[in-house]
This record gives structure tokens, C-alpha cells and sequence, in this order.
């Protein structure tokens, strides 16, 4: 089956990422220079994908468009599946094909690989801390420009769920916007003026919460309250709108923040600070 994420052009981001790899347009671009030079044109490969840390998986049919694009024929085997969780010394994917082409894709395979298993792992990480079932971890906008559904996809695999897409879908009213608006109430109440159907207003105070409720906000993000807070905000809100814990969470402090009754929990640094799992591609002549 295709992999597919609404709103994200796989065969484009495979070209551009290829091209910029290449240096397509640049002068003396658009060549492997190393592979062209070193490796016969007819070789062929065989190669085996393994991590060297343990992981919750995330990309891998990405990787293998990168290597299709360069050789439609390569025999590729996935051998796990997305969102598992795998040990040290895992093999990953199988491939056979032409050489260059599987050299010329290995960085470009390998870094989305790395980068969104290291969120999913993460996210697994802070989902196994938390140890709360009735309270979902979600992600922010702090994603690398360009790369926000594939970071998000990375969320899901890990066992966390996406908050906003961008900023076309919900209203978040946060502090600026108070601060020109006037007021809480009054900034939540020109975005129910606008027919905006999901008004999420940050609070960092409990006096705040029922100027927002009564003006029509439809969830409110706890900022960077502490669990004694958090439960006061909690109990007066009293089931009538989602909650949301976000700020100053980490894995010393998000157990005690979602046992606070808050719906949500949410970490910026899922997408922003999660470090790249080790995962190496070793390739044998055919």
C-alpha cells in the first residue's frame, strides 16, 4: 500500500530532497560525483537497513521511495512495521538493486529514518513516563519548516496524538493576542465573531478561566501551571472544556502534571530536541 499523510506530496519532497542532495541547477550539479566515478554503472548491491539503538520505528516506506526513485526495479523488504518498538541490532529494511542508485539514496533515506524514529521514540519515551491512559501527550507547531507532517506522522508512531496542524485549523489565543485584544474574554470573543469553530485559549492564571469560558472558548491550555495549580484549574473547569497542560514539561515533571485530571498534556521538544536514533545502512557488492 502507498504511504500517504494528507497534505504531504511524498514524490515531491523524494525529488527535492534528491536534487538538493545532488545539487540540481547548481554549476556542475546534478551528478553523484563519487558513485559516477568510483562504481561501475551496471553494479549491483545488496544491503541490509539496522538500528543500533532500541527504537519505536518511524519512516521507512519513506526511505524506500528514496530508493525507488533512483531504481523502480529494487527488491525492498520492509521487515517491520511502522510504530514498532525494536531492539538494538534490529534489521529494518532489506534492499538489492544497482549500486549507485542505493548509494546515492542512502543519506537521504537514512537521515528521514534517524531523525523521525528518534521522535517516535520520544514520544514513546514520555507516553511510557506519564503512564496515563486517560491523559493524551500531543506534539506543537515546533517542527523543522518543510518537515511538519512527516515530525507529527513520527508522533503517532510513537503513541502521542498531533495538536494543530498549523495555523489554519484552530484558533490558539495566547498572550500576544490578549495583550492586543485587550482582555481574555474580549480576544476569545472576536474569534467567536469570526465563526471560528475551535477557539483553544492559553491561560497562565486560574482568574482568567471564566472570563475565557463564558466568552466561548472551547478548550483551555494551562500554561505553565505546577500540579497544585493545574488540579484548582481543573476543578473549576469542571469537565466543561477540554484541558490542556503545556509548559515546563519534561520527564521529571510530566507524571505528576498529568495526574492533575488535565485531558492533554503537550512537549514542544517531541519534535524540536529529539535526537537522532542510530541507524546504519551496510552494503554488500552482488
Amino acid at each position: 500500500m502507498a504511504f500517504t499523510l494528507p497534505g504531504f506530496d511524498l514524490d515531491q519532497f523524494v525529488h527535492d530532497t534528491l536534487a538538493e542532495d545532488l545539487g540540481d541547477g547548481l554549476p556542475g550539479g546534478g551528478v553523484d560525483v563519487t558513485s559516477e566515478s568510483v562504481i561501475p554503472a551496471g553494479a549491483r548491491f545488496a544491503g541490509v537497513m539496522d538500528t543500533r539503538d532500541a527504537i519505536h520505528v518511524a519512516g521507512l516506506p519513506v526511505a524506500e521511495a528514496f530508493f525507488r526513485e533512483l531504481d523502480a526495479d529494487m527488491r525492498i523488504d520492509i521487515l517491520v512495521e511502522e510504530g514498532a518498538s525494536v531492539s538494538a541490532g534490529t534489521d529494518l529494511m532489506r534492499l538489492e538493486g544497482n549500486a549507485r542508485a542505493m548509494l546515492t539514496a542512502e543519506r537521504a533515506a537514512l537521515n528521514t529514518v534517524q531523525h523521525l524514529s528518534g521522535i517516535a521514540t520520544m514520544v514513546a519515551e514520555y507516553v511510557a513516563m506519564m503512564d496515563n491512559p486517560e491523559c493524551t501527550l500531543l506534539d506543537t507547531r515546533k517542527t523543522i519548516p518543510g518537515l511538519r507532517h512527516l515530525e507529527k506522522y513520527a508522533v503517532r508512531m510513537g503513541g502521542g496524538a498531533n495538536h494543530r496542524m498549523g495555523l489554519w485549523d484552530a484558533a490558539m489565543i495566547k498572550d500576544n493576542h490578549v495583550l492586543v485584544a485587550g482582555s481574555v474574554g474580549e480576544a476569545v470573543r472576536r474569534a467567536v465573531e469570526a465563526g471560528v469553530k475551535d477557539i483553544i485559549c492559553e491561560v497562565d492564571r486560574v482568574d482568567q478561566i471564566e472570563p475565557a469560558l463564558e466568552a466561548g472558548a472551547t478548550r483551555l491550555l494551562l500554561d505553565n501551571m505546577e500540579p497544585a495549580a493545574l488540579r484548582e484549574a481543573v476543578a473549576l473547569v469542571a469537565g466543561r472544556v477540554p484541558t490542556e497542560a503545556s509548559g515546563g514539561i519534561n520527564l521529571d515533571t510530566i507524571k505528576a502534571k498529568a495526574a492533575t485530571g488535565v485531558d492533554y498534556v503537550s512537549v514542544g521538544r517531541l519534535t524540536q530536541s529529539a535526537p537522532a536514533a542510530d541507524i546504519g545502512l551496510d552494503f554488500t557488492s552482488l
